[in-house]
C-alpha cells in the first residue's frame, strides 16, 4: 500500500501541480489526527442498524472527500486517479470512484458474504452521489431558448434588467415557414423565475426551451464580467 500511495502521489504532483502536492501531504498526515480525535469524541455508534449506519457513513464520508476533492486536492491513494482522469480526459470525479470501488466490491465477493457487499454498494452509491453534487455545486446551470415574435425586445430586456448575455439563433418556422431568431441564454435555477416574469411581460405566448446544463465556463460564469462600455 505504501509503494502505491507513493507512486499515485508522484503521478499526481507531476500532473496535477505542486499545489496539489502539498495539500494532499498535509491531508495525508492530518487525517490520523482528525480520527483520533474523532474516535476520542464518539464512544458509542450513532445506531447498530447496519442499513442507517451505511446511509450516515456513505453522507460524512462523502461530503467529506467531496470538499476535499473541490478544493483540488485529495487524502491521497484511490483518490488521485479520479483527479488525473478528470484533468486529461474530463471523466466526471464521482463515475472513476464509482467504477474503482464497484470493482473492490466485485473482488470481496469472492471472500465476503453477500449482504456486507450489497451493504458497501449501497455506501458507494450513496458517497459518490454526495461527491457528484459536492464538485457541482455553483456549475449547474440552466439554458433557456425563447421563439417569440419581439425577440428584439426579450433580447435587450434581458441584457439590461437581468444583466446575462444573450445569443441570437437563426430558426425557420416549421409550420409557418417564416425566418426569424430565437434567442439563447444561459442562468442560475435561481434566475429562472425572474427570465419567466420577463419573457411573459413582453410576450405572453411566447415559446420557451428548458435545459438544465451540467457545466458553463466563460465570462459572467467561472471568468469576472468584463466592462464592455
Amino acid at each position: 500500500m505504501g509503494v502505491l500511495n507513493l507512486a499515485l502521489f508522484i503521478a499526481g504532483a507531476m500532473i496535477l501541480g505542486k499545489t496539489f502536492a502539498l495539500t494532499t501531504i498535509v491531508s495525508t498526515f492530518y487525517f490520523p489526527v482528525a480520527l483520533g480525535h474523532i474516535e476520542a469524541l464518539v464512544t458509542q455508534p450513532f445506531t447498530g442498524d447496519p442499513m442507517l449506519a451505511t446511509i450516515i457513513g456513505g453522507l460524512v464520508a462523502g461530503l467529506g472527500i467531496g470538499i476535499v476533492l473541490r478544493a483540488g486536492s485529495s487524502t491521497g491513494g484511490m483518490d488521485i486517479p479520479p483527479l488525473i482522469l478528470k484533468k486529461k480526459m474530463g471523466i466526471p470525479v464521482s463515475v472513476t470512484i464509482y467504477v474503482a470501488d464497484c470493482t473492490i466490491l466485485l473482488i470481496q465477493l469472492t471472500f465476503s458474504s453477500l449482504e456486507k457487499a450489497l451493504y458497501s454498494l449501497v455506501l458507494v452509491m450513496i458517497y459518490t452521489a454526495v461527491i457528484d453534487k459536492i464538485m457541482t455545486i455553483g456549475l449547474n446551470q440552466m439554458q433557456v431558448k425563447i421563439i417569440s415574435e419581439k425577440y428584439e425586445a426579450i433580447n435587450e430586456a434581458i441584457q439590461t434588467k437581468l444583466d446575462r448575455g444573450t445569443s441570437l439563433l437563426y430558426m425557420k418556422g416549421g409550420h409557418s415557414k417564416n425566418d426569424t431568431f430565437e434567442v439563447m441564454v444561459v442562468l442560475s435555477g435561481r434566475e429562472l423565475v425572474k427570465l419567466n416574469e420577463l419573457v411573459l411581460e413582453y410576450d405572453p405566448h411566447a415559446f420557451m426551451i428548458i435545459n438544465k446544463v451540467n457545466e458553463v465556463r466563460g465570462r459572467g460564469f467561472t471568468l469576472r464580467k468584463k466592462d464592455t462600455a
